[in-house]
């Protein structure tokens, strides 16, 4: 077997761990299944004071069933990339940790094919030799309807059958290197709605009790249309929902119809608990803190401990260094952060692009200009206080290794780039064009109308490029959207990645073979090893700025005509005035209720009944009785907009 080789070691020292037993206890959880879940793990196997870690879900899940409970531990995807102990051999760690703490089923993520296909084989492989089933429904073989790696899988506990599928989100075909799924289909949306409700249908007629969905979906605005949120209105019959991918924290689940969805966050910093009375049906939903866990159980799996541990010491090893001493802290935080505004990790970021960029084509001799450089967002990973960076902390931010490449394209591709990779701003989106070089403005009060789909994308190009998105200089001149401008990014986005597909269509295109960490070292080395006060504060590249625009009203042109003038008519008594009709104190208040229509959010509510998106804060204070999550609302649901 091609990946037989690769897992070998790895099943050899799982043998050690799946062999040790848990002393029984006596307990009052009898009749009682507790789903243990975890979903963005990203790697954040180790046990710190803000992390629950690998041994203590492992923990988790012995305490329950030495009380008597029969117990499944389930994850929602993203398990196997973010920190350079499972970054280091390409995931291929973090799947023995799963099948070590003994998971059921487990769906993937978009992460999951960070590594390329290859890598992500090895993995599947090792969970598939460990009894970890992989379910996920919409991940098809290429040109066909089968499930690349399993839909579903029927679980037993005590005579309760529970069925169990997996959703992993479309967004992973941008999201990730299109190279990695080339030969997969996701399906989306509709299809997706189908395969779901076709899976639940199917595990009912195999006699389940209980259906659970484990689905890298998540809340955000940018996913509306495949969001959990939206199967959960559309398909019937899941009673639990686990959730992935927008690092949501949902203490006590959401409640969609008569679903329970459930997410602890990201990072292990929470794990989570469904307990589920058998006979009645009946589910109480928490989570538990890192902090929680330990003052109040505190059990974490000595042999899982161990094993991380050696690990850990390992990759410390070969990671060992300084790579820099910053004077200030780095932002690199998610949102608000990287993925919605300008913030100095990502000058700083783009900054060593730019140097890197203009260097190579000197030192290649290449004859052009490089004018800009982009960094997506997504691709910093973590925040850097002040103080000496490691080599380690430096591959944990910029975990990808990805290249350094050139792209020549058009002023008018620029424009479309960062229109399209801004189309949600200010929600979050993997794709925000952090910058250098050049200057932005993006006006968050005029819509994002959505032009063509991009192939295998479940993004859409600007209808109308700088309606929203405008290019105030680049290089310190004013952009052209005629000109020539070669821009400076990695090789995810050069392929097409996120919201970069018009890179694919660029006039010239040159992978400098430079890993984006290694340009980060170099950049860093031109300034002495110091990052310095002038990256203390974004330094103003990006502008994000909320003023309506009043549409042009094209003026009427209107044919005279000659009118024959009508006889003169006897002159009529004046009409009496009618008195106004009195509007009541309940029409008033009815005005100010805003009733959620499909495709809504609270930003865009805001935007379009008050004139200013960024008062979905106001909405969201308003109608704090029935919304919990901002993210999370309901068609149909009513909104008080104003008081």
């Amino acid at each position: 077997m091609k990946h037989g080789k690769k897992v070998l070691s790895s099943l050899l020292s799982l043998s050690l761990v799946l062999g040790m037993s848990v002393p029984a206890l006596a307990g009052d959880m009898d009749g009682k299944l507790v789903v243990v879940h975890t979903n963005d793990m990203h790697g954040y196997y180790q046990t710190t004071e803000k992390n629950i870690g690998i041994a203590g879900v492992k923990g988790i899940k012995d305490y329950y069933a030495a009380q008597g409970a029969d117990v499944l531990l389930l994850d929602a995807g993203d398990f196997s990339q973010g920190t350079t102990l499972v970054n280091h051999e390409k995931g291929l760690k973090a799947a023995e940790y799963i099948v070590s703490a003994g998971y059921d089923a487990i769906s993937l993520g978009n992460h999951e094919f960070d590594f390329g296909f290859e890598p992500l084989l090895d993995m599947f492989a090792l969970l598939k030799a460990g009894k970890v089933p992989v379910v996920d429904a919409n991940v098809l073989k290429k040109g066909t309807k089968e499930p690349y790696f399993g839909e579903s899988v029927v679980l037993e506990k005590d005579g309760m059958k529970i069925g169990v599928f997996g959703l992993d989100t479309a967004e992973t075909q941008t999201k990730s290197s299109p190279s990695s799924v080339k030969d997969l289909d996701f399906l989306d949306g509709e299809e997706m709605m189908k395969a779901a409700q076709a899976e639940v249908d199917g595990l009912k007629a195999k006699g389940c009790d209980y259906i659970i969905a484990l689905t890298h979906l998540g809340v955000d605005d940018e996913s509306v249309g495949r969001r959990s949120t939206d199967v959960a209105k559309v398909v019937k019959g899941i009673d639990l929902m686990v959730d992935g991918h927008s690092h949501t924290v949902m203490n006590g689940g959401e409640k969609v119809n008569d679903t329970l969805i459930v997410s602890t966050g990201s990072y292990l910093e929470n794990v989570g608990t469904v307990v589920v009375d058998k006979a009645t049906k009946e589910t109480t939903a928490k989570l538990i803190s890192a902090a929680d866990y330990a003052k109040n159980i505190g059990k974490y799996d000595e042999a899982l401990t161990k094993m991380v541990a050696a690990d850990k010491t390992e990759v410390d090893a070969f990671y060992a260094g300084l790579f820099a001493k910053t004077e200030v802290a780095l932002n690199g935080e998610r949102d608000p952060g990287v993925r919605t505004t300008e913030t100095n990790l990502g000058d700083f970021s783009s900054d060593a692009y730019l140097y890197i960029g203009k260097k190579y084509a000197e030192e290649q001799k290449l004859g052009i200009s490089v004018d800009v450089a982009i960094s997506n967002g997504g691709g910093i990973r973590a925040s850097i206080p002040a103080g000496d960076i490691s080599m380690n902390t430096l591959y944990t931010v910029f975990p990808y290794g990805n290249t350094v490449t050139l792209v020549t394209v058009t002023g008018a591709q620029l424009l479309e780039i960062l229109e399209a990779s801004t189309f949600c701003t200010p929600t979050a989106l993997g794709g925000f064009p952090q910058i250098a070089g050049a200057e932005y403005t993006i006006n968050t009060a005029v819509e994002y109308k959505n032009g063509a789909q991009y192939p295998d994308s479940t993004y859409y190009a600007p209808a109308d490029p700088g309606s929203r998105v405008t290019i105030t200089s680049v290089g310190g001149k004013a952009f052209d959207p005629k000109a020539n401008y070669t821009v400076v990014v990695n090789s995810f986005q050069a392929e097409g990645g996120d919201t970069y597909y018009a890179l694919t269509q660029g006039s010239f295109v040159q992978d400098t073979g430079i890993v984006d960490a290694e340009a980060l070292i170099q950049y860093v080395d031109s300034l002495g090893g110091v990052i310095g006060k002038e990256y203390a504060e974004p330094q103003g590249r990006i502008k994000v700025i909320s003023e309506p625009v009043a549409p042009v009203v094209p003026e009427e042109k209107t044919e005279q005509k000659v009118v024959e003038e009508p006889a003169e008519e006897p002159a009529k008594e004046p009409e009496k005035e009618t008195e106004p009709t009195p509007v009541s104190e309940a029409d008033q208040i009815v005005a100010d209720v805003y009733k959620v229509a499909k495709g809504d959010s609270l930003w865009k509510i805001a935007k379009n009944q008050l004139g200013d998106g960024n008062q979905w804060k106001t909405i969201f204070e308003y109608n704090k009785d029935q919304i919990k999550d901002p993210s999370m609302i309901y068609i149909g649901q009513e909104l008080v907009i104003r008081k």
